[in-house]
C-alpha cells in the first residue's frame, strides 16, 4: 500500500479575497464565480494564499 498525495482544488488570498480553482481540463488556476460574478479581488495585490499547514496532502486510504 503507498501513499496517495493529492492537490488542492481551491485557494483564497487572505488579503483581498480573490478565489481561485484548479480546472483540470485547463491544467492551471481559474477564477471562482459566484452568482455569475468573477471574484477577482484586487488587481494590484501580491496574493497571500491560504495554505497555512491545515491541508494534507497525503489522502487517507
Amino acid at each position: 500500500m503507498s501513499a496517495q498525495v493529492r492537490s488542492p482544488t481551491a485557494r483564497v488570498c487572505e488579503r483581498c479575497g480573490r478565489e481561485e480553482r484548479w480546472d483540470d481540463e485547463l491544467g492551471a488556476w481559474q477564477l471562482a464565480r459566484k452568482d455569475g460574478k468573477k471574484l477577482v479581488g484586487s488587481p494590484h495585490c501580491l496574493h497571500e494564499w491560504d495554505i497555512n499547514g491545515t491541508f494534507n496532502p497525503v489522502a487517507d486510504e
